[in-house]
């Protein structure tokens, strides 16, 4: 059965929803799970309808500005965190280990390729999470000079044990999944979360397909999914 991971985006303290990555439009969360916009209360719920897992993202240190490290650590607690905090190198990576079970380095903010190999060298690769950040069908990041197919040689020495691939362009769209994209990654089928977007019709599809785990927030928080 299909894992499904749900989402939380962290700014100034709550959970906030938005879409296509348009941050700066980003409102309270309302959500099946709780009463509040409270990570906390948010998480509590989360777990008492089975989930075992939690994709964080915290906004504000993405964008540096400020962050919700305190709300990550309890919320780490109650349910073992994914935390996209926007890590740039070793020495970020590093420091969220303290704040999460697993900390995701993003294509995004990665400043430097070679800190991806400095990262994979030091820390055991249960805890790194690569997420392929992609907008408009082109790989998304902001230092790095390096082509999709270019970076899909890396992923595939480096080898690690999961791989998001985050249509930003879909997020809380309820549009589905970019079948493009996931073409593209066919040979690593068994080490993707596919993210982005997605529906229970689209959840089903790549169920099909073989693919083990997807992050859900928009579709998952409405109530049109169910966690198990």
């Amino acid at each position: 059965m299909i894992k499904k991971i749900p989402v939380l985006d962290l700014k100034d303290g709550q959970a906030v929803s938005g879409k296509s990555g348009l941050r700066d439009t980003y409102q309270p969360l309302q959500t099946v799970f709780a009463p509040s916009s409270s990570p906390v209360e948010i998480a509590q719920g989360l777990k008492l309808n089975g989930a075992d897992e939690l994709y964080i993202a915290d906004l504000d240190l993405i964008e540096s500005n400020g962050h919700n490290v305190n709300e990550i650590k309890m919320v780490n607690t109650i349910i073992p965190v994914m935390l996209d905090a926007g890590v740039k190198n070793v020495e970020a990576f590093s420091f969220f280990l303290d704040y999460a079970f697993k900390i995701i380095v993003p294509t995004e903010t990665l400043e430097d390729i070679n800190e991806l190999y400095n990262i994979f060298e030091k820390f055991p690769k249960e805890r790194i999470v690569i997420s392929v950040d992609v907008k408009d069908n082109e790989l998304y990041c902001k230092k790095l000079d390096l082509s999709f197919n270019e970076f899909k040689k890396i992923l595939i020495e480096l080898d690690p044990a999961e791989i998001i691939l985050l249509d930003i362009s879909g997020v809380g769209t309820n549009h589905g999944y970019n079948k493009e994209l996931l073409d593209e990654f066919e040979e690593m089928k068994d080490k993707l979360i596919i993210a982005g977007g997605l529906n229970k019709d689209s959840i089903e599809e790549l169920e099909k397909l073989g693919i083990k785990k997807v992050l859900v927030g928009t579709s998952l928080h409405s109530g049109e999914i169910t966690i198990i």
